[in-house]
């Protein structure tokens, strides 16, 4: 079962598809539309978004900047109430890139840490967005899901 979630914007999805299932060893876990797939492979899901694919990872920003390959990766930390947890964040100050909006089998919204790298917080509308319920509750009492990803310290990959 998946902990790590990683949504990475593609060109393509249907190649990247081909390119992790066929030559990394994930599996399809669901592929929507042209614009969405996600795959898993061990204890991690890989979430892929193409430009310009309507509600969700690939739509615009308020101003009309798609996102592209490179500077809009991100990790996703799944939470019990992302409205409420954005209501929570913005009130501490943190910056938010955008609105709160709904995607493919998830609510989401798109925060910065304070040097700016995007965090894109989760709320799951569907059982096949959700992460593990077994490891949930943060010290602050708060639900938040995530997992450290490949190369932070300590991560162990797992093999197919």
């Amino acid at each position: 079962m998946a902990t790590v979630s990683v949504r990475y914007i593609v060109n393509d999805v249907e190649e990247a598809i081909r390119f992790y299932r066929d030559l990394l060893g994930f599996s399809e876990v669901m592929h929507p539309n042209a614009y969405f797939a996600m795959l898993s492979r061990g204890e991690l899901r890989l979430v892929l978004s193409r430009p310009g694919g309507g509600a969700g990872g690939g739509q615009a920003m308020p101003d009309g900047t798609l996102p592209g390959p490179g500077g809009w990766n991100r990790f996703q930390l799944q939470v019990s109430d992302v409205a409420e947890t954005a209501r929570r964040l913005a009130a501490q100050g943190v910056r938010m890139r955008g609105e709160l909006i709904e995607g493919v089998g998830v609510k989401q919204v798109i925060v910065e840490d304070p040097s700016g790298n995007p965090v894109e917080l989760d709320e799951p509308t569907i059982p096949a967005a959700a992460l593990d319920e077994s490891k949930e509750a943060n010290s602050t009492g708060h639900s938040i899901k995530g997992r450290q990803v490949a190369g932070a310290e300590g991560f162990e990959p797992s093999t197919p």
